[in-house]
């Protein structure tokens, strides 16, 4: 599973449908600005910590996958490479224990890919629904008409002045100072894609 939140599940987590992101003032002056808001998620001191935190957090159980994984490969192998000279008991036992791990496997990827989104969830939304504030409150103080979220809605051109990404990623730092992760680099959108627990694809089960 990807860790990449979808449109739909960032606008619900942040409690808003898509004008909710739209920061709007009482101004007529026209101006309109584009802030790429899981970008400046990720890109927050708040945002990297909190996906650092979860790759430490889940480590342990990624390297469970891994281990149950060259299990299954490990028996695939012996399956494979002793064919002529096992019993056909052997084979049958062989294939029973390989199914049960494959089955375990499963289940303990499927677990730690949920319980990996649902916390990855919960950060997108306490940093989403201070981020909003502080997009609100800086487009009405910079007379702002309009801030649109650019990973919202289809934007076909957009000046690069009008981006307001980096600057509301430093007003969110400067007002939600954290300490910097001790481990992990910066938590990019492209970077955090294979960060979610998951096994590689087992083998696929020789027949009997």
């Amino acid at each position: 599973m990807k860790t990449r939140v979808s449109t739909i599940t960032l606008l619900f987590f942040l409690g808003a449908v898509p004008a909710g992101l739209l920061a709007q003032s009482s101004g007529t002056s026209g101006k309109v600005g584009v802030v790429n808001i899981q970008e400046a998620i990720l890109s927050t001191g708040e945002g990297k910590k909190s996906m650092a935190d979860l790759q430490r957090k889940y480590q342990p159980r990624q390297a469970e996958v891994v281990k149950q994984n060259q299990d299954i490969q490990a028996i695939n192998d012996q399956l494979q490479k002793q064919a002529a000279t096992l019993s056909e008991d052997e084979q049958r036992r062989l294939n029973r224990d390989l199914e049960e791990k494959q089955k375990v496997l499963k289940r303990t990827t499927e677990d730690a890919q949920a319980d990996f989104s649902a916390d990855r969830d919960e950060m997108f939304r306490r940093i989403g629904q201070k981020m909003v504030n502080v997009i609100r409150d800086y487009a009405q103080k910079n007379s702002f008409s309009l801030v649109i979220g650019s990973d919202q809605i289809p934007i076909y051109y957009a000046a690069t002045e009008i981006d307001l990404t980096d600057q509301i990623v430093k007003l969110y730092d400067a007002a939600n100072p954290v300490d910097a992760p001790t481990t992990g680099g910066a938590a990019t959108p492209s970077a955090t894609r294979s960060t979610t627990p998951a096994a590689t694809k087992p083998a696929n089960k020789p027949k009997p």
